[in-house]
């Protein structure tokens, strides 16, 4: 992976946190509210669309969790612009969009990293495979891999290029990066919410809190946050050194790719201790949190090179 200086850091502007304050105030209530509509409108579909009938099966939450997607999307325009960002080079979009040889070695970094995690665990029996067809895990392949990249683009321009590009401005650096990796933390570790016993226009509200429910049980929050705070450590760092998203974007698309299918792929094998292991989640056991930490290794040594590098060919005076 090659890496170009990241730019230094610019004189200090309070508007992003502010900004960040509204925008998360924003998405989670507005989120929260716009659940119950989306619910009603699938459900309405459903009687005429065949098509929708299964989707409106899915349970409440997952409503919550299009709400809040959806209104993170359509408020990150303005979240941007109300940071004072004018450029979309200031949230790590590269000319040309994306930086093709960063983003293959990001992705083989992110790949192989979830992917030793998962050889390991079937190999020691801590994870089986499920009886599954090679038709129906090649049509999962290409499937998971689509989602992969889309999340990626999507989270890493949200995470690291507004967030923390923005935070960069009102702070230190590696404050900004400590902050937008605790916020990636909290919100990737909210579970599933309760399903309510009767969807009224306040019911997202209601259920949201009992979505950071996990965070009252050690076995749940601990390795799981660490090794999602850890995850958008590594991202961060590798937006930081590089100056553009299309390292990071590669790195996450690796991983997603592992979080949607080794759940698809295999199933927990009786006895075995899912929290060394992990569940299908894959990142929430302490194999993974091995893995990341192996990852940051890599990407540190990578960066020693380059600084290495840089001042060997520096020119004297």
């Amino acid at each position: 992976m090659t890496t170009t200086p990241a730019s230094a850091d610019s004189p200090r502007d309070r508007r992003p946190v502010r900004a960040l304050g509204l925008y998360l105030a924003a998405v989670f209530i507005g989120g929260a509210l716009l659940a119950p509509w989306l619910y009603w409108t699938v459900h309405s579909l459903a009687e005429s669309v065949p098509a929708m009938e299964k989707i409106s099966r899915m349970k409440f939450s997952r409503y919550l969790n299009r709400g809040l997607l959806i209104t993170a999307l359509a408020g990150l325009p303005v979240f941007i612009r109300a940071a004072g960002i004018r450029r979309w080079r200031d949230v790590g979009v590269a000319p040309g969009l994306v930086r093709w040889k960063g983003f293959a070695a990001g992705f083989g970094l992110g790949f192989t990293s979830l992917a030793g995690v998962c050889a390991v665990a079937l190999l020691a029996g801590g994870r089986i495979l499920k009886d599954r067809t090679a038709g129906e895990l090649a049509a999962q392949f290409l499937g998971v891999l689509a989602t992969a990249l889309i999340v990626a683009v999507i989270e890493e321009l949200l995470f690291r290029g507004a967030i923390f590009g923005s935070l960069r401005r009102a702070m230190r650096w590696p404050a900004a990066l400590a902050v937008s990796s605790g916020i990636y933390a909290i919100t990737h570790f909210m579970e599933r919410a309760a399903n309510p016993a009767k969807v009224d226009w306040l019911s997202g509200i209601r259920i949201l809190p009992t979505t950071l429910a996990g965070m009252t049980e050690v076995r749940t929050l601990v390795p799981a946050v660490l090794s999602l705070a850890l995850a958008g450590t590594i991202l961060g760092l590798a937006y930081q050194w590089t100056g553009d998203l299309s390292a990071s974007i590669g790195i996450h698309a690796g991983w997603i790719f592992w979080l949607k299918f080794y759940g698809f792929a295999t199933r927990r094998s009786p006895g075995a201790d899912e929290w060394f292991w992990g569940t299908g989640k894959v990142v929430d056991g302490w194999m993974a949190l091995v893995a990341l930490v192996v990852v940051l290794a890599v990407l540190l040594h990578l960066n020693g090179m380059r600084s290495r590098l840089d001042s060997a060919t520096a020119p004297t005076s």
